[in-house]
């Protein structure tokens, strides 16, 4: 019995003895098209395809002057005449009918014997991702799922298709407006091109084949931020005209992290800057001043970490504006509020002299958002974003 995709039509033709009443005997009737095939275009909705495209053999005989294709929306109504084509192939628009077959038909109108009826069954569906991590990258976001569609079938498997919508992080909830992303045959993607401190929704399907789309993987959302790597900042007992740092200064106003606003070594002197590096001379120990008014900081963890990929969410409290010792392998979190907006930053230490101080460091430019965790593809790069409710 059709269950999701039947639409039930009037039939203006009916298949089996009414459908050959029609037609004459004859000894030149023609023979019936063979290997009937189709094939779903996916639509999101594993449920709803938004066509299927109908393909068989010529009929190899003269006289050919086309093909009519008849469908039904369940195994309970009669066959109805669907189109009329030239051409071995049909395109039906819409959500499919449960059944076709096709006839070839003569130039003088005979209508020859009816194809093999194909059946389209939504039981069918290939298996879906069961996860869906994600690694938040400067400008980008990598996402990374199980390959159980492809193991569970290779042989049906084609692709997987990603979709993306937007993400309210007051809320916790993904926007309505999901489009396709891309398609992809491996269980990885890379969606690029984003504006940083924007959050993201991501959905995962695989489709087979005969273009069955299976049901969603579990939705993640992520927010993409620039990071950098191995900064040197010189003490500013040193050289004060690079002694300072300030994670982000938003020239332009625009809310975004534009080149040549991020990650910026000034000069130690100035009031604006997030902070600058201190010589303690009496034992040669590097110190981390916070300098902006706004500007807070706290070790993370309490403890070296492997890599500042391990700083995943900025600590809600316990920030402070006193200088913390820099200290090789430590990780450092930074508050920083400006008027009403919070923003969060992060460094790990990687080498610490006695004229200046080498870290990693990571910015969200998106107010309120702790995430921290920096780009793919560097040594220890661990997932980020979380798994969310949404509606597709």
């Amino acid at each position: 019995m059709r269950v999701s995709f039947g639409l039930v039509v009037a039939a203006v033709a009916v298949f089996g003895a009414a459908c050959q009443s029609n037609t004459v005997a004859s000894v030149a009737r023609l023979p019936a098209p063979q290997r009937l095939s189709y094939q779903l275009e996916p639509s999101g909705d594993p449920t709803r395809p938004v066509g299927i495209l109908l393909a068989w053999d010529d009929v190899q005989a003269s006289g050919v002057a086309g093909y009519r294709v008849y469908s039904r929306g369940s195994t309970a109504d009669a066959y109805g005449l669907r189109g009329v084509t030239t051409s071995n192939t049909f395109h039906d628009n819409g959500v499919p009918h449960l059944q076709y077959f096709v006839t070839a038909v003569a130039v003088d109108g005979v209508e020859g014997d009816p194809s093999d009826a194909v059946t389209v069954n939504e039981y069918l569906q290939i298996a879906h991702p069961t996860f869906l991590t994600s690694i938040s990258l400067d400008s980008a976001i990598h996402l990374n799922w199980d390959d159980a569609p492809f193991l569970s079938d290779s042989c049906r498997f084609k692709w997987y298709r990603v979709y993306s919508a937007s993400y309210d992080l007051d809320l916790g909830l993904c926007g309505a407006d999901w489009f396709l992303e891309g398609t992809t045959v491996s269980h990885e993607f890379l969606a690029a091109q984003l504006a940083n401190g924007v959050p993201h929704c991501y959905g995962v399907s695989a489709v087979d084949i005969l273009g069955y789309e299976s049901l969603w993987s579990p939705l993640r959302q992520d927010t993409p931020r620039p990071d950098a790597r191995n900064v040197l900042v010189w003490t500013y007992e040193q050289k004060q005209a690079q002694s300072g740092f300030r994670f982000w200064n938003d020239a332009n106003g625009n809310g975004y992290g534009d080149a040549g606003e991020l990650g910026l070594v000034q000069d130690g002197t100035r009031t604006d800057i997030d902070f600058r590096i201190r010589l303690q001379a009496s034992d040669s120990t590097l110190w981390i001043e916070p300098i902006f008014s706004g500007t807070s900081v706290q070790v993370y963890g309490g403890a070296p970490i492997p890599d500042l990929t391990a700083i995943d969410f900025a600590p809600a409290s316990g920030y402070g504006t006193g200088m913390l010792e820099a200290v090789p392998g430590y990780g450092y979190v930074f508050q920083i509020i400006e008027g009403s907006d919070v923003r969060y930053g992060a460094l790990r230490v990687s080498y610490v002299g006695r004229q200046y101080l080498i870290f990693d460091w990571s910015f969200q430019t998106d107010r309120g958002n702790p995430e921290l965790v920096p780009r793919a593809g560097l040594a220890a790069a661990a997932p980020t974003g979380s798994v969310v409710p949404g509606s597709k």
